[in-house]
């Protein structure tokens, strides 16, 4: 059977398995845990719009864990049918970030990749942090600015309160002359912010206000 979870949807299914975990170690009450079941059972299933027989008592899955070995084994099946992130070669880099001369990504094991939304990876001698991801089944580079926060705050792409910085980019304005500097605050982890992503919107949201129109430090 082909690869059909993505990456995000993998997190969400793991953060309701482990309610349910937490439900069953913290409960004995029969009705409670069946209650538990039943909205684990449809909130994983609500993720997707078109799965087939086999796909959907996969995902139902989620719903019978009871205790650690069970989530462990599940979660190590439920991998397998997850969609890695594409792989990026050295022509990808180049293409997504022409300005930056021998830029290489951080080498990430090859059972991550499938736990990957985004590449994402800090520099700390230039300041900056840069991303790659997909929108449209198009791989998109995007980098600026990037200052490390001593607390920690709500990630703009994860939404969880992690160790943060303020990552700056700068988009053209109305006008053709004028710049215009946009932030917000994102995960310094990019390891971390990924699993905790169980939605792609806030991505694809910060990704697009980020990008439009952006010009890139000079390199």
């Amino acid at each position: 059977m082909e690869r059909f979870i993505r990456s995000d949807q993998y997190h969400y299914i793991k953060n309701q398995a482990r309610n349910l975990l937490n439900g069953h170690m913290t409960t004995n009450d029969a009705a409670v845990t069946q209650a538990l079941k039943s909205l684990t059972n449809e909130r994983v299933l609500h993720l997707f719009s078109d799965l087939s027989p086999q796909q959907e008592q996969i995902i139902a899955q989620a719903s019978d864990i009871k205790d650690e070995t069970d989530a462990i084994l599940y979660f190590s099946r439920l991998k397998q049918y997850v969609i890695p992130f594409p792989k990026v070669t050295e022509s990808d880099i180049q293409r997504l970030f022409p300005k930056v001369k021998k830029l290489k990504i951080p080498s990430i094991p090859k059972d991550e990749w499938t736990e990957l939304s985004y590449l994402g990876w800090n520099d700390p001698g230039a300041s900056r942090k840069y991303m790659i991801t997909t929108i449209d089944g198009k791989l998109i580079g995007l980098y600026g600015h990037y200052k490390p926060l001593q607390q920690k705050s709500i990630c703009s792409i994860c939404h969880e309160h992690e160790k943060v910085g303020m990552f700056t980019s700068t988009v053209r304005g109305q006008a053709n002359e004028e710049t215009v500097s946009r932030g917000n605050y994102i995960c310094h982890d990019s390891k971390k912010c990924n699993e905790n992503i169980q939605s792609r919107q806030h991505l694809v949201s910060f990704v697009k206000r980020m990008k439009n129109g952006q010009k890139g430090p000079s390199l």
